[in-house]
């Protein structure tokens, strides 16, 4: 059986709001996160799919402690990152990294390339100065960039090889975990498959394990092992990849799957129009947060929420009538 590498247990983010008037007043809270629970494996990609503020970028900026959390455990390799301070923490960045959504936006143009693959090597005072000029020569090697590119800036890339500039990065203190933030949403189809097979490639070679956060199912599909469907802060549905795009329970789930694009003419769905739009989380809907939007919902969804439950093949869904 695996080891648990991330176990998320009740996980809550809010940010409160100051109203635009009247001073004094309580200020309003954005549930960006509430209750969420699952856990990750070693060696594995768990794929987090979800429209946008949902709160998947922000669980994973949480799971960093680049926000800390209002409520809930994060243990990772057995220790509680939520508990721990920002001194603590240093050593475990070591082994949790992030690969950020903007190839350009996340690199400082003021520096090289290697000096920004070297960095983090710098901070943990990893090796002498010549053996960390050497590591960011194999590391750029390894992410398909040539050593001549080491003394270039940012600018002189095209948004794929930034991209490599951040994987690189990301893997310079032989991580445990890296957290995908969307890595692929801003480049070109055919780039985006090269960054894929990257990250499979370097998983496969460094032992790596992925959260793979993304709006796109079908990229999630094609790197997961498993995956989770977020909604409103709110964990929905959450199995195997095979199990969850080829057999989805959960309305919203169904609705995601049949805006993907397919080729073959036999496999098409037929297109699931959600009506209305996604509900603030300042003011989530009571009962099941989907209920305004669902096409299969009954008086009970509107005061009831649905807990989060297993059918027996490992498939979890959060919907009365699943």
């Amino acid at each position: 059986m695996a080891e648990t590498l991330l176990d998320i247990k009740n996980l809550t983010k809010h940010f409160l709001l100051e109203k635009a008037m009247g001073r004094g007043s309580e200020p309003d809270v954005v549930r960006a996160l509430d209750g969420v629970s699952f856990s990750i494996e070693a060696g594995e990609t768990f794929g987090l799919v979800g429209e946008s503020g949902c709160g998947k970028s922000t669980l994973g900026l949480t799971v960093l402690q680049l926000h800390r959390p209002t409520a809930g455990q994060i243990i990772f390799e057995d220790v509680d990152l939520a508990t721990m301070s920002d001194n603590d923490l240093k050593p475990v960045r070591q082994r949790l990294q992030m690969i950020f959504q903007d190839p350009y936006a996340s690199l400082d143009p003021r520096m090289t390339v290697g000096g920004i693959i070297q960095e983090p090597l710098d901070i943990h005072r990893v090796g002498s100065r010549d053996e960390r000029r050497k590591q960011v020569i194999k590391l750029m090697d390894m992410v398909g960039l040539g050593s001549e590119f080491v003394d270039r800036y940012p600018h002189e890339f095209s948004g794929g090889q930034r991209q490599r500039i951040g994987i690189a990065r990301a893997i310079a203190l032989n991580p445990k975990l890296i957290i995908c933030d969307e890595p692929v949403s801003a480049l070109d189809v055919s780039i985006q498959v090269q960054v894929l097979n990257l990250l499979n490639d370097l998983q496969q070679e460094l032992g790596l394990t992925y959260l793979f956060i993304a709006h796109n199912l079908a990229v999630v599909a094609h790197i997961s092992d498993r995956i989770g469907v977020m909604y409103l802060g709110k964990l929905i549905e959450l199995g195997p990849a095979a199990l969850v795009t080829d057999n989805p329970k959960h309305p919203y789930t169904q609705s995601l799957l049949s805006a993907v694009p397919e080729i073959d003419k036999r496999r098409r769905k037929k297109r699931i129009q959600l009506t209305g739009d996604v509900p603030s989380p300042v003011n989530p809907p009571s009962g099941c947060r989907f209920h305004p939007r669902c096409p299969i919902a009954k008086p009970d969804c509107k005061e009831n929420e649905p807990e989060l439950k297993q059918d027996g093949s490992g498939h979890w869904v959060s919907c009365h009538y699943a």
